[in-house]
């Protein structure tokens, strides 16, 4: 999918470089958000963390929960779409949230 095309002055590859980033960010958009908002995926887990005032934002477990819990919001949306994913698939994000939660979990005992 050509996205752009415009000549940029410069660098001669930094146009095929913002190509690809563009066509990442359309799949991944897609996976995130099944043509609803496109920042829909931030505004859930942001509702979510607004649920914990007080929360430290630069702790080091709240950041790898986020992480987790921004994985199990896009299984969550696809499931509610009716939708597996294009870029990773929900056995994918699962396992992503396994990883972070035992990161979590070591990163709690190494306090």
């Amino acid at each position: 999918m050509t996205v752009w095309s415009e000549p940029v002055a410069g660098h001669p590859d930094y146009a095929k470089l913002t190509r690809e980033e563009l066509e990442l960010y359309n799949a991944k958009n897609q996976d995130y958000t099944k043509g609803g908002d496109p920042n829909g995926n931030f505004h859930r887990v942001a509702a979510i963390l607004g649920n914990y005032p007080g929360l430290s934002l630069a702790d080091p477990v709240v950041v790898c929960l986020t992480y987790a819990l921004k994985q199990l919001d896009q299984v969550l949306w696809s499931r509610a779409q009716g939708y597996e994913g294009e870029i990773e698939g929900t056995d994918a994000r699962l396992m992503d949230v396994h990883v972070y939660v035992k990161i979590a979990r070591l990163l709690v005992k190494e306090k």
